[in-house]
C-alpha cells in the first residue's frame, strides 16, 4: 500500500514499485476513488497537507478543465495555494516508492531542494559531492527499485555524470533532477555563473541526457504529461531519467492535464508466440541450464525467477554480476560461471548444454568471462530481455520479462529435476599470529557474513576475490562489475543501507578505491547508518598492478592515509575502529564489529602483490583482454 501522508518515515518499509500499473489500485484505494476514475489530476491526492482538501469534485469523478487549471491545495491554515512544479515533481517521484533524495544543493536547484525539504514523504540526504550522491542513489535504486538525485546546472550535473552513466550501464533507475537557470535569463541570453559564458543554456542537456534512457525539460504546461512519459520510459528500460527544470518554472503553478499512465505490458499474441517456441526448445533439449541475469535483481523478480527455475527443474548458474541472486545453497545451483576460472563441473554444464535460458540478459563481458575465456555457443541461447525475446536470429518484441517468467513456471519438462551437492563454506585457516593473506581473508569474510546481510563489493581485487567464494544463504551482494568505477562502493553502501535499514550493510573495499569517496563515511555518521566497513590496505592500486606487465609504476602508488582514524575525523567518533595486521587481530575485530551498536571500520593490512586467483589469471591474459601490442 502507498504510505499515507501521516505515516512516520521511520516506520516505512522498503518496497519496489514496478510501475503505475501496480500503483494505480493502491492510489485509488487510498483516495477512495473507483478504479475507473484514474486520471492524472487525481494525483493531487499526493499533495494534501495534513487535514487539507482539494478543489476537485472527488465524488463524481469530474475533472477540472485540462491544461488550463492550476492545481491547488489547501494548507492547514485554510489558505489555498497552487501546487508548484517542484512540489509536483517531488511528490510524483515519492509515489514511485522513493523516500530519500540524494544530492548537493545549488542555487539553481534551490526550488527542488526546498520542495524536498518541505515534503512529508521524502527526506533530503546531503552527500559530500555530486559524484558520491550519484553512487548513493545507484545503490538505493538497486534495493528500492528507483532513486532520486538532485544536482544543480552544469557543475553539479556534470560532476554526477559518471555515477549516473554507471547506473545506466547496470540498469539502475535513478531520476536525475537538475535545476537550471531561470527561463527568463535563458530567454534574454544573460551571462551567468555555471555556464560557458556564451549565453547558451542548452550546452549540458545533451550530455546529461546521454547518461539516461529518456529526458525532459519541464515547464508548468508539460509537467504532468512529461513526468508520466519519463517515468513510464524509465520503468520500461529500468535506467536513469534526466529531468531538467528552470528555476522560475520550478516555482510556477503546475497546470492540470488528463493523461493516462504509461504501463508496460506484454502483447499477448507476441507472448504466446515466444512461449510456443521456448516450450518446443525446452522439450527437445537433452540438457538445459538457466542464467538468471542481474536485471532480475534490479526489477525485484528473484522469487519469480526462482519459481520458474524450480518448475523447469534445470540447473542454474550465475556470473560475478549475479552473485547470490538466488541462494547458493539451492539444490539446483550449479556454481559461478567465469569461463576458464569456473569449477570444471560448472563449465561442463554451461558450455555443454543444448539450451541456455538467459533470463534477463546476462552480460558476458571481459570480467564475467574471465578475460574472454568462455567457450559459449550463442546459437544455443534463448535470451529473455526486459522487453523482448531473442531466439537465434529471431527477435520477438513487446514481451515483458516478468510475463515470460510466469509462463515458464507453467512448463512441465519430462526430465528429472537437477539436484547438485551444495558447496560448503570454505574452511577458515591460519594461526592467530599469521600475517593476513588473501587465501585466509576471503574465507573469513564468508564466515563473518550471515543471513540478513547485504555485502557491497568494490570494483577490483575485492569483488574478484569475494565473488568466487561460497557465501551463506540469505546474504545479498551488490557490485558494479560492468561499469567498474572505483570508489563506487563506499557511497553505494550508504545508499543501500538507507534503502533497507532492516538489513546490515557490509562494505568491503580497498584503500585505492576508498580514497576517492571516503568522505561519505561522514554522511553515514550524520544520518545514523551503521555500516560495517572493511578496508584492505595493500599499499596501492592492486587491480592496476595486476592489469599491466610492470606492476611497479609509481602511478599505482598512493598517499599513505591513516585510515583507522578516518571515522573519528569525519564525525563518527562513536564507531568501533581497528587496524589489524594478523589473523588473530582480524578475528577479534570481526567479533567486535558484529556486536557493535554503531558503525564499525576495520583497516586490514595486506601484501602488496597478494592477489586473488581470478586477478592473477587476468594478469596472465593481458593480450586477450586488451589486444596484442602493435
Amino acid at each position: 500500500m502507498v504510505p499515507t501522508p501521516n505515516t512516520p518515515k521511520k516506520e516505512r518499509h522498503p518496497r519496489r514499485v514496478s510501475g503505475l500499473g501496480e500503483l494505480r489500485p493502491a492510489v485509488c484505494t487510498w483516495l477512495r476513488l473507483p478504479s475507473w476514475s484514474w486520471r492524472i489530476p487525481h494525483w493531487l491526492g499526493f499533495f494534501r497537507s495534513k487535514g487539507s482538501h482539494l478543489t476537485l469534485n472527488w465524488h463524481t469523478g469530474e475533472e477540472e478543465n485540462v491544461m488550463s487549471e492550476q492545481i491547488r491545495q489547501t494548507e492547514s491554515s485554510g489558505m489555498v495555494k497552487a501546487v508548484s512544479v517542484a512540489d509536483y515533481i517531488v511528490e510524483r517521484l515519492a509515489a514511485e516508492g522513493i523516500s530519500h533524495c540524494f544530492g548537493v544543493a545549488g542555487d539553481y536547484a534551490f526550488p527542488i531542494c526546498d520542495a524536498v525539504d518541505s515534503s512529508a514523504k521524502v527526506k533530503w540526504i546531503g552527500c559530500a559531492n555530486e559524484l558520491n550522491a550519484s553512487y548513493a542513489a545507484d545503490g538505493y535504486a538497486r534495493i528500492r527499485g528507483a532513486a532520486m538525485l538532485v544536482t544543480t546546472y552544469g557543475v553539479g550535473e556534470l560532476s554526477a555524470l559518471n555515477g549516473v552513466m554507471g547506473a545506466k550501464a547496470e540498469r539502475s533507475l535513478v531520476f536525475h533532477v537538475v535545476g537550471m537557470p531561470s527561463y527568463q535569463n535563458q530567454r534574454l541570453g544573460k551571462i551567468a555563473h555555471h555556464t560557458l559564458g556564451d549565453g547558451v543554456f542548452g550546452n549540458f542537456v545533451d550530455l546529461s541526457a546521454a547518461a539516461a534512457c529518456c529526458h525532459a525539460v519541464i515547464n508548468p504546461e508539460n509537467c504532468i504529461v512529461e513526468m508520466e512519459r519519463v517515468i513510464g520510459e524509465a520503468r520500461r528500460n529500468n535506467q536513469p531519467a534526466y529531468i531538467a527544470v528552470p528555476s522560475d518554472y520550478a516555482l510556477s503553478p503546475v497546470m492540470s492535464a488528463d493523461v493516462k499512465p504509461i504501463v508496460s505490458r506484454s502483447n499477448e499474441a507476441a507472448l504466446q508466440k515466444a512461449m510456443a517456441i521456448i516450450e518446443e526448445r525446452v522439450n527437445n533439449a537433452k540438457s538445459m541450464v538457466a542464467f538468471p541475469a542481474f536485471t532480475i535483481l534490479r526489477l525485484g523478480l528473484q522469487k519469480q525467477a526462482q519459481k520458474a527455475i524450480e518448475e523447469l527443474g534445470c540447473p542454474f548458474v550465475t556470473t560475478l554480476m549475479e552473485k547470490c541472486i538466488i541462494d547458493e545453497g539451492h539444490p539446483q545451483f550449479a556454481g559461478l560461471y567465469a569461463g576458464a576460472m569456473s569449477d570444471p563441473k560448472t563449465r561442463r554444464i554451461v558450455e555443454g548444454s543444448d539450451l541456455v535460458l538467459d533470463l534477463g540478459g546476462v552480460n558476458l563481458n571481459d570480467i564475467t568471462t574471465a578475460a574472454y575465456s568462455a567457450q559459449l555457443d550463442l546459437s544455443r541461447f534463448i535470451t529473455v530481455g526486459l522487453d523482448d525475446v531473442r531466439i537465434g536470429d529471431k527477435v520477438i518484441t513487446n514481451v515483458r520479462l516478468t510475463d515470460v517468467l510466469s509462463e515458464l513456471a507453467k512448463l512441465k519438462p519430462s526430465s528429472a529435476p537437477y539436484r547438485g551437492t551444495p558447496q560448503a563454506l570454505a574452511p577458515v585457516n591460519g594461526s592467530p599470529s599469521d600475517k593476513i593473506t588473501m587465501a585466509a581473508l576471503y574465507p573469513r569474510y564468508a564466515a563473518f557474513l550471515r543471513a540478513g546481510d547485504t555485502v557491497v563489493l568494490e570494483t577490483g581485487s575485492t569483488s574478484l576475490g569475494v565473488t568466487p567464494t561460497r557465501l551463506p544463504d540469505g546474504v545479498g551482494v551488490e557490485a558494479q562489475v560492468l561499469w567498474g568505477s572505483i570508489g563506487w562502493a563506499t557511497p553505494a553502501a550508504f545508499g543501500i543501507a538507507l534503502a533497507d535499514p532492516g538489513r546490515r550493510t557490509i562494505l568491503i573495499t580497498g584503500e585505492g578505491s576508498h580514497q576517492l569517496t571516503a568522505n561519505d563515511i561522514g554522511s553515514m555518521g550524520r544520518f545514523g547508518v551503521n555500516v560495517i566497513v572493511f578496508v584492505l590496505n595493500n599499499d596501492g592500486y592492486l587491480i592496476e598492478r595486476a592489469l599491466e606487465e610492470n606492476p611497479d609504476w609509481t602511478y599505482n602508488d598512493l598517499a599513505p592515509w591513516n585510515y583507522v582514524e578516518l571515522p573519528k575525523a569525519l564525525g563518527c567518533a562513536d564507531w568501533y575502529t581497528a587496524r589489524v595486521n594478523t589473523l588473530g587481530e582480524l578475528d577479534d575485530a570481526m567479533k567486535a564489529a558484529r556486536t557493535s551498536k554503531t558503525g564499525a571500520y576495520i583497516e586490514i593490512i595486506g601484501g602488496k602483490m597478494d592477489m586473488p586467483p581470478v586477478l592473477a589469471f587476468a594478469h596472465s591474459r593481458l593480450k586477450e583482454m586488451y589486444g596484442a601490442t602493435p
